[in-house]
Parts: structure tokens; sequence; C-alpha cells
């Protein structure tokens, strides 16, 4: 008689979720995402998996971000077979996510290879391609939220909007094993409460193991009205400046929000005076997708989108889908503001555009997500007067400004009030989240609620027969 949960991922870091579930000879995993980060953190993802794929009957999917989700396509090349199960709109995102992940390592391998060449060296092969993304898609299952579905003999699972971006889930799964259950309950990544188009998280209120996401345990996001003070004070300074405004954000939750706001804020923050270039494929084939899933909105975003389309809902609004149309701002030297991935510098189009503006002092570079150790994100964040591009170091003297109350993760404050919905305080294990946030959140836990937690270890397992 067996029902565990062990513990390959995003343990004492923010990336790379992947937990694995057994009830009796069955096995589920939760999450199966990518290690981002320093290249050392990102060389993990080509190890082998540190269980056999093939013995893996499904997979059920938190949500859509690649760090959830990246590895799929791997699994399914070292040979699962089962079903992924995940929101119906995570499986659409997934769709273009993967195969934006795929292309980019395909660039980057071709990049690599050329260097390789000039040097005699052994060609290397992508992680994944395009074709290895594709055949993954074949194995989702679209589900929608609050409908139990028994999943294999023994796991019944049920999704509940988790409120981080669309379609992301709040996972619970009974668990059952020669007359034994016990309830299990993965919040995913937990969203705020009043966060702009999506639903708050859902209240759950009981379990028998609650495995938590921790990303901000040691800090407070500012309110929205100081958010929303604060974004409006750098376009005001940076209107004055006339220069350009840069925003890194992730293609899949936070561009769209920024877009809100910018309507929803549009003649309070004097937007007329700017050119706003939509800047990544991969975030306009997302803000499709939004669209296609318009009843997980909530009522102030359904009222916007009513009566607007995204073409209208800012009329200096530009989309710049080709790569011709993104090298054309290179050359527009103020006026423009640019939202283009990675939300983390750490690839993608954002790159080109630091090249040509942060050795400008009239330019500002607008931080509004998570930044990974190791990402080029996180080294401006953290200050840094020079940054590498492409082996050319470039000063930093952009204005940068790191607004923390767009973030899309619960604070401290939003995941201790979530757990402390679970009426009967069960055992809580912390997952996704850097070790100081891990430690922190702990003990507002312990002393504050009272509750049992566990700081998951790589490897570690916890048998649910015996909380």
């Amino acid at each position: 008689m067996t029902i565990e949960i062990e513990f390959f991922g995003a343990t004492g870091e923010v990336t790379g979720s992947c937990h694995l579930v057994t009830v009796g000879n069955h096995k589920i995993l939760l999450d199966c995402g990518l290690i981002q980060g320093r290249a050392k953190d990102e060389a993990r993802n080509r190890e082998p998996f540190p269980f056999d794929p093939r013995s893996i009957d499904a997979v059920v999917l938190s949500h859509a971000h690649i760090d959830h989700s990246g590895r799929l396509p791997l699994l399914v090349k070292a040979g699962f077979r089962g079903r992924i199960y995940t929101h119906r709109a995570s499986r659409d995102l997934c769709r273009i996510m993967l195969k934006d992940s795929a292309f980019l390592y395909q660039k980057d391998v071709e990049w690599e290879n050329r260097k390789r060449a000039r040097k005699g060296l052994d060609m290397i092969d992508a992680m994944y391609t395009i074709e290895d993304a594709r055949i993954a898609m074949k194995q989702f299952k679209g589900l929608v939220y609050q409908q139990k579905k028994r999943i294999l003999p023994n796991v019944t699972l049920k999704l509940n909007d988790a409120g981080h971006i669309l379609g992301s889930s709040i996972i619970e799964l009974w668990l059952g094993d020669e007359g034994q259950q016990r309830k299990l309950v993965f919040s995913g990544d937990l969203g705020r409460s009043g966060m702009p188009i999506l639903e708050d998280p859902e209240i759950i209120s009981d379990a028998d193991l609650v495995v938590m996401e921790s990303t901000y345990g040691d800090r407070m996001h500012r309110s929205w009205d100081e958010t929303k003070n604060e974004i409006s004070e750098v376009l005001s300074i940076a209107t004055n400046g006339s220069g350009n405004i840069l925003i890194p954000a992730f293609s899949v939750g936070r561009t769209q929000e920024i877009l809100y706001l910018f309507a929803k804020y549009y003649k309070q923050w004097k937007l007329d005076r700017w050119q706003i270039f939509l800047d990544s494929p991969l975030a306009i084939e997302a803000t499709r997708i939004f669209m296609n899933h318009s009843d997980l909105f909530d009522a102030d975003m359904q009222a916007l989108f009513q009566q607007n389309k995204q073409q209208s809902i800012l009329p200096n609004l530009h989309i710049s889908r080709t790569t011709n149309q993104s090298m054309a701002l290179n050359r527009v030297h103020s006026g423009a503001i640019i939202i283009a991935g990675s939300g983390m510098c750490s690839g993608g189009r954002i790159k080109q555009h630091l090249k040509h503006n942060i050795w400008r002092s009239n330019c500002h570079v607008i931080i509004s997500g998570f930044q990974a150790r190791g990402t080029l994100g996180r080294r401006l964040v953290d200050g840094a007067k020079r940054i590498t591009l492409w082996g050319e170091t470039v000063q930093v003297a952009a204005s940068v400004h790191t607004i923390g109350g767009l973030s899309a993760h619960a604070d401290q404050m939003g995941l201790k009030n979530w757990y402390g919905n679970f009426k009967n305080r069960p055992p809580i294990v912390l997952v996704h989240g850097e070790e100081q946030a891990q430690e922190c959140l702990s003990g507002i836990l312990q002393t504050e609620l009272n509750a049992n937690v566990t700081i998951a270890k790589y490897g570690q397992k916890i048998n649910l027969l015996k909380l």
C-alpha cells in the first residue's frame, strides 16, 4: 500500500517544477518544467530524468508557463505515453509556448554549431525540436474548472482557478489505494486577489497534504494603488526625458496585464504622447488565445473587452510580428514604449532593444516580474553597471525601475491567507522558492498558524499514509 510524493524540481529554486506522486502501482507527475537561470542550471535540463518516463501513467500540469511545462516534449521523447491533463486554456497556450521554446533551442544550437565548426568541435543537437513539441501536444487533454475527473482507477482530479495566468490551476487529487484515501492539494503558482484580468485564487478548505509555492514568501507587494502611482511616475519622468521605455515582459500573463492597464489608464497616464510597440510574436499569439477564453476574465476585463478589441483598445498600439519590424525599432531613439520578451531578459527580442537603448541615460527599463538567479534581468535589478550582450560589454546608463506590485504571484500575506483557509491545518510542503523566501515563510506559517511545515529537498519523499 503506497501513497507518496517525491520532489524532483523547484526545490530551493523557482524554476523546474516537477513532483512525482505514487499511488499503488500508478505514477502521476505534477508539472514537468524547464530549469531556468545560470548556464550551469539550464544545463541540468539535458540530464536524464530521475525516474523512468515510461513508468509515468499521467501528467497533471498546473499551468502553461515554461518553468512548469517546458520539459514535457523531453518526457514524451523519453517514452512517456500517458495523458497530460490541464485546463483547456493551458493546453492552447502550451501549443504556442512549447513550439516557441523549441524554436529558440534550434536557433541557439545553429548559432553554437557555427562557432563549433570553426573550432573543429563536434556538433550538438537541440534539446528538442518543433516536431517534438507538436508530438507532445497530441497527449494533452483539456479540462475545465470545478469538474471532478477520474484519471486513473485510484486517482480523481479537480482543477480550480489559481488566478495566476490564464488557465492556471490549483490541483486537488483524491488518491486511493487498498481502501485508504488521501487528498493532496498542489497550489501551482498562486495569483493575487484583485489582480487585473483574472478571477481571484479559489479557496480550498481541506487536505491531508498541501504542496505550496513560496516565490515571494519573504516580501509584501505594493498595493495596486501604489503600483499604479509608481507606473504613472515612471511614465511622467520618461516623458520629460524624451527617451524610450523598455518593458521586458512574460509573453503569457504579464504582457496582457500591461496592455490592460495601459488601456484602462490611457488618459490618466497621458499615453497618447507615446507610440506603444508589442514586439513579441509569442505575446501576440498569447493575446489572441486570451481573447478566445474570455469566459475566464473577471468582470472589469469582460466589460473592457466587450467594448473594444485588441487593435482598437490602444489607438497607438503597433504590432511587430516580423524580424524586420522589430529591427526597425532600433532606429527609434525616443517616444517609444517597447514591450518585448523574454520577461527575464534571458533571450528574445528584448536583448536587441537593450543593446540599442540601455547605454542611453534617457532610457528607462521597467522590470515587471520575478527575475531568477543568474538571469540578465536579475543583474539589472541588482544594480549592474555593465552587462554583456553577445560578447560585447555594454554600459548601463538607463534608469531601471522594479515594479514589484505587478507580480502575478501571491506575496507573503497572500500565501499565508490562502493556506489559512484550510480548516484542519494540514501539513504543508514549500516548493518553488529560493532559500531565504522559504525560510521566512516557514517561520510565519509556524508562528502564526501553528503549521507543520517542510521545505522540500531534491529527492525527498513523503508518505501520505503516515501523516
